[in-house]
């Protein structure tokens, strides 16, 4: 079956998953992002405190499963933070380009996880991937993974600049086989940012690493997910084609800033605008 045949017959089953028990799993499995030029000090603490005060807003509303800042707003998350079990995650290492030095990348992601990063977000060096230099790739991600040890290390493949299955799924692989620890669609900065398309050959990329090593990898969509219904498209891809142990916020992501709201409102059934 290909891909256009797959996300078909994917499609015909969001409509039953999309329950309320699948809309707040999504939720708790957000990267609640804020990424802007604009970020300020002040507006991350509030941005932090939404989720703090988010239980007290919304009862019975599970946490989402991290805030992810750039890395000089990390120490201003672990300060505000209060909610047990929400993790800080950080795009870093010359993030969104990736066009930098590795000393400079491995010196950025070390001041962010110092600084109280429990994750950290890279893009693969698409200079040299999209150049069949994949030993770069290889060293980049697997020195960064090195250096920050049990600290878990999405790759953001940036599958729009990839244009074609192959070239995702030879990416996912070689992102697994270096350490990743959850492979990521996009930074939300390259048109076409997250596409169904890609989630499926990342996803068979993933169930393909995990039945020849037994290493379970996660999955993170993300750019441009703004809807419940883009939401559980996403969810049920993983669903399908990874099954139910990856249905934990520990396997499976989707960034978003937008999403927050709608996936509220949602579940709570009426217009929520709260993020």
């Amino acid at each position: 079956m290909d891909i256009t045949e797959r996300l078909s017959s994917i499609k015909t089953k969001v409509s039953e998953n999309s329950t309320e028990e699948n809309i707040r799993l999504a939720f708790s499995c957000m990267d609640l992002t804020s990424l802007n030029s604009t970020d300020t000090v002040s507006h991350i603490e509030s941005f932090t405190k939404k989720v703090n005060d988010l239980s007290k807003n919304f009862a019975g509303v599970l946490p989402v499963a991290a805030i992810c800042i750039y890395p000089n707003m990390v120490e201003t998350v672990r300060k505000t933070l209060k909610v047990k079990g929400v993790r800080i995650a950080s795009v870093a290492g010359g993030f969104p380009s990736s066009m930098t030095f590795l000393s400079v990348k491995i010196q950025e992601i070390m001041m962010a996880v110092d600084s109280g990063a429990d994750e950290i977000d890279i893009v693969m060096p698409l200079w040299a991937f999209l150049d069949n230099n994949e030993a770069v790739c290889r060293k980049e991600i697997s020195d960064i993974k090195k250096n920050i040890g049990f600290v878990p290390l999405k790759v953001i493949l940036e599958t729009g600049a990839l244009k074609t299955s192959e070239n995702i799924a030879k990416a996912s692989i070689l992102s697994m086989e270096s350490g990743a620890d959850f492979i990521k669609t996009s930074t939300g900065k390259v048109s076409p940012a997250a596409t169904p398309e890609a989630a499926i050959v990342m996803c068979q990329s993933i169930k393909k690493y995990y039945l020849k090593t037994g290493r379970k990898v996660g999955f993170k969509a993300a750019g441009g997910i703004s809807t419940t219904n883009d939401a559980m498209l996403y969810l049920t891809i993983v669903h399908e084609i990874l099954g139910e142990k990856w249905m934990t916020p520990k396997l499976f992501r989707i960034g978003a800033s937008r999403l927050g709201n709608k996936l509220l409102s949602s579940i709570l059934k009426k217009d929520i605008v709260y993020f």
